[in-house]
């Protein structure tokens, strides 16, 4: 059995070492443990430092392509690599690296496909109360989009077996946690959270910029998910409110008319037939984007057989 822990970095020579110190190098159940970074365009020394501590395989970019273009990246190589199981991490150094043990113990033992630790939140000091808030309310979204039980959906501090690996696809370029969860939920993969610790801090996240821009990316992403893997849903919700609006101003018009009033309102039946309109139109989008879904799905298949194949011939 093979773990590889990987690493997605973008110019991090200062905080590298200390991730790299604490990974360790043996985990029960596992007869080889290795250490992949991603440099994702780094224009600093971080490849050096990375090579000085050890770490045994390296995913390079040319220019900065983003963390969920990155975390993808990682996962193919690790594949490729022979990797069973396969734990990222931030090099930050956030996430405590004597938690990776009980991580991976549930893809052990069979008994998870995924494993998000999850954070403690509200002990977190550096994290404001808005940010707080904002954490806690998209888990829960994602929780009801995915249908899973994450209780810190935006964690990067994960572990995933090879067959779930196989399957991750990532459309976002913003993050690839979200998504992740709600894709482990539309494929019926085994994903638990746990409760993991987290180090000092230092240095400022560069996911959130500033609370504006962090929340503007955030809806923009769940919103972007939920019309992804939900399309249907979203849509054929969207055409059912405007449709009944039509009717409700519809029907209005119609208990004027009867009631001889009908001349002073014929701008409820303009505006009633266009809702009517509107509304029967995204409908049939809803249908539409329900039969692309199947083949999104359909594809999604064929990559991971494919993925599988290749690993056999490996």
């Amino acid at each position: 059995m093979k773990l590889i822990i990987q690493i997605p970095c973008y110019n991090e020579e200062k905080t590298l070492p200390i991730v790299l110190q604490g990974l360790p190098r043996h985990v029960e159940g596992f007869t080889s443990v290795e250490w992949l970074l991603i440099d994702d365009g780094c224009t600093d020394n971080t490849v050096r430092v990375a090579r000085e501590h050890g770490v045994d395989h390296f995913v390079h970019f040319r220019k900065n392509r983003g963390l969920a273009k990155g975390f993808i990246a990682g996962l193919d190589q690790c594949l490729k690599l022979g990797a069973d199981v396969i734990v990222n991490t931030d090099a930050d150094n956030q996430y405590k690296s004597e938690d990776i043990p009980k991580l991976v113990k549930p893809i052990l033992e069979g008994h998870a496909d995924i494993v998000v630790g999850s954070r403690p939140i509200d002990e977190i000091e550096h994290f404001s109360l808005v940010k707080k808030v904002l954490q806690k309310v998209g888990s829960r979204i994602v929780r009801i989009v995915s249908n899973t039980k994450v209780k810190d959906t935006t964690s990067g501090f994960r572990a995933m077996s090879r067959d779930a690996a196989m399957r991750m696809n990532v459309f976002n370029e913003y993050t690839y946690t979200l998504e992740t969860v709600i894709q482990a939920g539309q494929k019926n993969l085994a994903i638990i959270s746990i409760p993991i610790g987290t180090n000092d801090y230092l240095r400022p996240s560069r996911l959130m910029s500033s609370i504006p821009s962090y929340l503007r990316k955030s809806v923009a992403t769940i919103v972007r998910i939920f019309v992804v893997y939900k399309s249907f849903r979203f849509f054929m919700s969207i055409g059912v409110v405007v449709f009944m609006l039509g009717v409700l101003i519809g029907l209005r018009f119609l208990f004027h008319l009867l009631s001889g009033n009908g001349d002073g309102h014929i701008q409820s039946l303009i505006l009633a037939s266009v809702l009517l309109g509107a509304g029967f139109q995204v409908i049939l989008v809803a249908f539409i984007s329900d039969l692309l879904s199947v083949n999104r799905r359909l594809l999604e298949d064929i990559q991971y057989r494919l993925k599988k194949l290749e690993q056999r011939r490996r």
